[in-house]
């Protein structure tokens, strides 16, 4: 009668070799926590709680939590709250990226240990959504995302402040001497002024409304603030929701299809969203099955534009968004570029959630289609002898004047030598150069950080430089902006060619045509790459440090590890090689 297969308390019971004995074992240990017999024999719902205390975006999470167990508990379910890893950006050494694979390994493997019929996953900052999608996919249990929601602006002598779009600008204003250190201390008490993700365009706001473009998040709930009542009937609902999807068997694969994806990747394109999400994207796709196609998105960047006016691509924050209807507003002008037919947590399509959504209102925050902020897809891919493998930029927050741009290279070899060198009076670079920073991919730094926005040097940004073109194999933030190279595959520590620029070589970027192009000699590269050599890291020979090293897959790949994802059934956007 009681075996692993079944639902509620009697799934995945533990090997004892009787399974009527595990679930006897099993009850008797619950109870201890005050359960009654008619709570144990209801359907579970499991909560993903990553609450912590080095984590402000997270300082929600137990009153989430709370409003989640009301929404499953109103439809007749057990919740049972359980912790995972949290990870947040700014607390993560050397990077968060570099945990994002172990945090996906430990909600799948926790989802698949424990019994439960559904699970809400409950994240926010950059790496755990994702993380949290990788592990549900693999899983296959009904899942359902709740994301922590955005923090409110600050003020700053009368200004709306928030990070971290003005976190950067601020710092670069500090570096530049336009403001003293007062006012650099002042602001910085005002930038995070309460819980919640960064509140303009980065990675966690990107990341929420793919999410839901993709079905994965209750309609409505990637943009309510994290201190609002609107966000506490989310995760109510989300609960409700939970229950539903388990009654019904809504797993992960029924919703993450390929053409979910090319829906995400869409709205990735219209909102001028984080480069961050490509890798993410690329990633859980891969749990599907599926390759990120980087020249097919590129195609469709050509015909989707960017509507969405907020930082760093525009001027405005997440709340600005949320009041202006949400992802619902941008939707409503995409719907001749999405697949109206995807499934969503709902039971729904997403076309019937649009037509369900309360009716629309002007607003300057999301553009018309027929009037966009940009023309063209926030990001563009790049390719050529530098990048056979593609490099991304964020075309949409990059200057204009440099869009196309040859310039001489200034090469930093590592972080340390970037960190060593970049503010050295006596450093050769001039305004037109273009810096070029190595061995900061997957395996270069490890984990690719967020280095890719390298500071001005501070003799030229004393100047009044305020962007260069700048090419690397690492991120960066999604709150960032400027003329910035990204994720060059394959990396420098791979043997990539990014490894052979040498100071002084000239580079040439023409983002309207799509390329990147070291101006030096084949026979010349030729020579230089006998003498490549990876880079060694410390502490490389045990743990996790080892099995990331050993494992991770380039940023075409979504720096997943090889043995996590099954093998490729198919390519997304469609249109690709092999598509």
């Amino acid at each position: 009668m009681a075996n692993g297969d079944g639902r509620g308390l009697r799934k995945g019971l533990t090997s004892y070799g009787d399974a009527e004995f595990s679930l006897f074992l099993r009850k008797a240990f619950i109870k201890g926590m005050g359960y009654s017999d008619d709570a144990l024999e209801r359907p579970i719902v499991g909560i993903v709680d990553t609450f912590s205390g080095y984590n402000a975006c997270h300082a929600t999470v137990p009153d989430l939590v709370e409003a989640v167990k009301r929404g499953v508990m109103l439809e007749g379910a057990l919740p049972v709250p359980f912790p995972t890893i949290s990870v947040h950006e700014s607390f993560a050494h050397p990077t968060s990226m570099f945990l994002r694979n172990l945090m996906s390994m430990d909600t799948e493997e926790m989802i698949r240990a424990q019994p439960m019929d559904a699970v809400v996953l409950i994240g926010g900052c950059d790496k755990t959504v994702p993380a949290q999608l990788m592990g549900a996919a693999s899983a296959g249990v009904p899942a359902i995302q709740l994301v922590t929601g955005p923090m409110l602006t600050g003020r700053h002598q009368g200004r709306k402040v928030g990070a971290c779009t003005d976190c950067r600008g601020f710092w670069a204003r500090y570096r530049a001497g336009e403001i003293d250190a007062d006012e650099i201390a002042e602001v910085n008490s005002q930038l995070v002024p309460g819980a919640g993700t960064c509140g303009v365009m980065g990675t966690a706001s990107t990341m929420a409304l793919v999410t839901e473009a993709l079905g994965m998040m209750a309609p409505g709930g990637a943009t309510p603030p994290a201190v609002s009542a609107d966000r506490r009937r989310i995760a109510e609902t989300t609960g409700a929701l939970a229950v539903r999807m388990a009654r019904e068997g809504l797993a992960p694969g029924r919703i993450m299809t390929r053409e979910a994806f090319e829906n995400a990747l869409v709205v990735l394109l219209a909102t001028g969203g984080s480069t961050n999400a490509i890798v993410h994207l690329a990633a859980i796709a891969g749990r599907m099955g599926l390759t990120l196609d980087l020249a097919a998105f590129d195609r469709i960047g050509r015909s989707v534009p960017v509507l969405v006016d907020l930082k760093p691509s525009g001027k405005h924050y997440m709340e600005d968004l949320h009041a202006a209807g949400g992802l619902v507003t941008i939707l409503r002008e995409l719907r001749d570029h999405l697949h109206l037919d995807c499934l969503t947590v709902t039971g729904r399509t997403l076309g019937e959630e649009i037509e369900a959504a309360p009716k629309g209102f002007p607003q300057d925050i999301v553009a018309p289609i027929t009037a966009p902020l940009y023309p063209e897809g926030g990001i563009a891919v790049l390719r050529g002898n530098l990048a056979p493998g593609g490099a991304i930029v964020k075309q949409s927050a990059a200057s204009p004047a440099l869009m196309r741009h040859r310039g001489r290279a200034v090469v930093f070899s590592s972080l340390a030598d970037l960190a060593q060198r970049i503010d050295d009076p006596d450093l050769d670079v001039a305004e037109g150069d273009v810096l070029v920073l190595q061995n900061a991919g997957p395996k270069g730094a490890p984990g690719m950080p967020e280095a890719g926005y390298m500071p001005i040097p501070r003799k030229l940004a004393a100047r009044g430089v305020k962007d260069m073109v700048r090419i690397s194999d690492a991120r960066m933030s999604g709150t960032a902006s400027g003329t910035i190279v990204l994720h060059v595959t394959p990396e420098s520590a791979d043997g990539g060619p990014l490894a052979l620029v040498r100071t002084g070589d000239t580079i040439a970027l023409d983002v309207p045509a799509r390329s990147l192009t070291l101006e030096v000699p084949e026979e010349a590269l030729a020579a230089r790459r006998g003498g490549f050599a990876p880079p060694v890291h410390d502490g490389a020979d045990r743990g996790y440090k080892k099995l990331f090293l050993d494992t991770v897959q380039q940023a075409d790949r979504g720096c997943d590890f090889d043995f996590l994802a099954p093998p490729s059934t198919g390519r997304v956007p469609r249109g690709g090689e092999g598509g």
